[in-house]
């Protein structure tokens, strides 16, 4: 998590057993979101590199997956808690410091 000017804030990371990458994704947006209240901010951006999790909270895609639907709810339920949430997407490349969180969460769990 980064503020205005680029300040690393917090960084996380956790392993969640098997899943999808919606599915790991919806997790990391509810850990943000929840990260982001406890930091006391008041607008968020999102950068997610699921096309398919940013149309779902962009409105445009239903959430038709049953797994998904609560992860989904949560998320809206913390929106709620901000002024303002931005969605955006971003290509995995551009996404580098998540897929490196993702990789060392999953090597502790390998190697534990």
């Amino acid at each position: 998590m980064y503020d205005e000017a680029g300040n690393e804030l917090h960084r996380a990371g956790r392993a969640l057993g098997r899943g999808t990458n919606n599915f790991a994704e919806y997790h990391g947006a509810i850990a943000a979101l929840e990260a982001a209240l406890g930091l006391g901010a008041r607008e968020v951006v999102l950068n997610l590199d699921s096309e398919l999790v940013v149309r779902q909270l962009m409105g445009r895609y239903r959430v038709r997956n049953p797994g998904l639907q609560p992860l989904y709810k949560r998320v809206l339920a913390l929106r709620q808690r901000f002024e303002r949430v931005t969605v955006q997407h971003v290509r995995r490349e551009q996404n580098r410091v998540a897929d490196a969180l993702a990789n060392e969460a999953l090597d502790r769990t390998s190697s534990g």
